[in-house]
């Protein structure tokens, strides 16, 4: 995947996130006769500009898309036109700046509603949560589950596909739930109920592989160990492999299934490996050197060979959920709450410290989550932007001055106390939001660093 591929994705997924949020403030401070002065996406140098409409607002993109702004006309600002003072933003009740504010985090809200419901309606593929190889002296194991059983329900929330599976664990996981109800079902129709203890999870590997931390695999048909393709070019087609060559041993090892031979490759990147082959009922051995490449920050082997595959026996894993119109809109309004409500108490538990702050991703992370989605196809990338729009929701009804949610603090405190708060606590407030969106920023930054150095 290419960087400019990754770039351009990222734009359009920030692009699209932050004209949905500042749209939300325009148009309700349009609803309530507030002049707009100015329609902002991105800062530094405009790149676009225009004038529209009977208060000629000025419409601009400028060239760094990390946020924008709506500038409406204000005392607090400049000079107002006597005419104009009943459209000044500050001349509004309470109540409309409010309403204005609160605008923008919920058009993320309503904007990530309509992709749930998109995505919904278009069916999300997945693979059915049938359970793989269980780990020893994990959760999983101690539960006593067991390989080819297919998960129905947790906590009485059924369960559809591994992405269900996941979604449900984390959210048991972040609030270290030592009793969670799983149900399952296995290949002779009988139902078992384990019990699964997720307390003692570490709360740093949140963000990885979080079924396999609990023990769990998605189960996967076995691959014999049989060249079904080989690339042109590549080490495995240097070396004088066919289709239909049987891998029997790497260096003395025995090779059962595709994935032990995967694993030697991978293990070995430009190392000479000797390859005893099965061909036409001959036995012969070859000399391979698997070709270096990088892979999440790490040196891996690849060879360019592919197995043959029982293509029918990996579709009946496969499912894809979709529901009705109306039943898709319920959905994407509870998939959106309970992402909501899982990011705050995500952000709950960083402060405390029960959560690490490795979980928090900037924009390096983010980038790199646009362009595989988009390479993974339209509904993955939907999933995405209505994720990040949850995100940038939640963020920006957070209480920090200078952001939506800290205008939102100040306009509840002025409705307590009957006036507004005074200019020099609006004036340390803003130097304290600074102070923790600069930390914050950092924490994101560090960590979307050392995932690329670490991998």
């Amino acid at each position: 995947m290419s960087i400019t591929y990754t770039i351009i994705f990222f734009i359009i997924a920030l692009g699209t996130l932050i004209t949905f949020h500042e749209f939300g403030h325009y148009l309700v401070a349009r609803w309530n006769g507030v002049k707009v002065l100015r329609f902002c996406i991105g800062f530094g140098q405009p790149i676009f500009r225009r004038r529209w409409g009977k208060d000629q607002t000025e419409w601009v993109v400028a060239a760094i898309p990390l946020g924008g702004y709506v500038k409406m006309l204000d005392e607090n600002e400049g000079k107002v036109a006597s005419e104009d003072l009943p459209r000044a933003f500050n001349r509004q009740p309470v109540a409309r700046r409010f309403a204005i504010v609160a605008a923008g985090p919920i058009a993320n809200f309503l904007l990530a509603i309509v992709l749930y419901w998109l995505l919904f309606i278009l069916g999300v593929p997945g693979m059915k949560p049938i359970l793989g190889p269980v780990e020893p002296a994990t959760p999983a194991a101690k539960a006593e589950f067991v390989l080819g059983e297919t998960i129905v329900s947790i906590e009485n929330e059924p369960v559809a596909s591994w992405q269900d599976a996941r979604w449900a664990l984390l959210r048991h996981a972040i609030n270290r739930s030592a009793d969670v109800k799983v149900q399952t079902i296995n290949d002779r129709g009988e139902n078992n109920l384990r019990q699964l203890d997720l307390s003692q999870v570490d709360p740093d590997k949140l963000n990885e592989n979080f079924p396999g931390i609990i023990g769990f695999s998605s189960y996967q048909p076995v691959i014999k160990p049989v060249i079904g393709q080989v690339i042109s070019e590549g080490a495995g087609s240097h070396a004088g492999l066919l289709t239909g060559d049987e891998i029997i041993a790497v260096n003395h090892t025995e090779i059962h299934t595709w994935m032990d031979f995967v694993q030697e490759i991978r293990t070995n990147p430009e190392r000479s490996l000797e390859l005893d082959i099965l061909r036409n009922d001959q036995m012969i051995m070859l000399t391979i050197t698997p070709e270096s490449t990088i892979e999440h920050g790490k040196r891996v082997g690849k060879i360019g060979v592919a197995p043959i595959v029982n293509q029918a026996e990996f579709e009946e894993l496969l499912v894809t959920v979709s529901y009705s119109p109306g039943k898709a809109l319920q959905k994407a309004a509870e998939k959106t709450w309970e992402t909501t409500v899982l990011t705050l108490q995500m952000l709950s538990k960083m402060i405390t410290g029960d959560v690490s702050w490795k979980n928090i991703s900037g924009p390096i992370s983010i980038a790199d989550y646009a362009g595989q989605s988009a390479q993974m196809g339209l509904v993955s990338y939907l999933a995405f932007l209505a994720l990040i729009s949850v995100s940038i929701g939640v963020l920006n009804l957070l209480p920090i001055p200078i952001l939506d949610g800290g205008h939102l603090m100040y306009y509840l405190i002025e409705i307590v106390k009957g006036s507004p708060v005074s200019d020099k606590t609006i004036i340390i407030g803003q130097k304290i939001g600074l102070l923790m969106l600069f930390t914050l920023m950092t924490f994101a930054i560090y960590n979307d660093i050392s995932r690329l150095i670490t991998g």
